[in-house]
């Protein structure tokens, strides 16, 4: 009787320049023995190329194929996604402080800018001249009673939007800005997969 492996592909992995990729990286696996799945886990898939750039896609059926290789009599079973990306990370360069705190300075007076021609096209002063007028009977040119709070609450409000305060997240729960970039890199990695994986697609004049 056939030994069942159970099989379940990681969406994404991410290894060093020129490693060999090996099945227990990209996948994980139970069924049979602890020795069959050591055995197996320590099958290479690939070798990264300097060719490859930074994507490398590992499909299902090159796993199956590595798989019936190294052990004809398996019964494989494969759950899970169908495709592993396989990111080569390269040493990054460090940024320096001063290339920090100008990125630091473009975003500030951008977001400043933002927000102050948001309130100029709402008319946003005039709003809380008229505000106050209604609850004091007075009307100034600088109601700061209206204002100050209202500044503090616009800060407020947005590190309660973005669930964060510096590096420290307020709850559980996801900000849209992080789900944003979760559908955004959901995308990403679909077009990859399409697009990397050259065993997806056929072309007429391909043998």
């Amino acid at each position: 009787m056939a030994t069942t492996v159970f099989i379940k592909p990681r969406h994404r992995v991410q290894v060093k320049p020129g490693a060999v990729v090996t099945l227990g990286e990209v996948a994980q696996m139970t069924g049979g023995d602890g020795g069959l799945i050591r055995r197996l886990k320590a099958i290479p898939l690939y070798r990264i190329q300097p060719s490859d750039k930074n994507i490398v896609i590992i499909d299902m059926m090159h796993i199956v194929r590595a798989v019936l290789d190294a052990d004809p009599s398996l019964d494989v079973q494969m759950v899970g996604p169908s495709q592993t990306i396989v990111e080569v990370v390269y040493e990054k360069r460090r940024f320096s402080m001063a290339s920090f705190l100008l990125v630091w300075l473009l975003l500030f007076v951008g977001s400043a800018m933002a927000i102050m021609n948001f309130h100029e096209d709402v008319s946003m002063q005039q709003a809380h001249r008229h505000l106050y007028q209604m609850m004091t009977g007075q009307s100034v040119d600088k109601p700061l009673l209206l204002q100050i709070p209202y500044s503090l609450g616009l800060g407020i409000g947005m590190i309660l939007f973005f669930n964060h305060w510096f590096r420290k997240r307020i709850n559980e729960e996801p900000s849209p800005l992080e789900v944003e970039m979760f559908n955004y890199q959901q995308a990403i990695d679909q077009y990859v997969i399409l697009h990397e994986n050259k065993e997806s697609m056929r072309h007429l004049d391909d043998a």
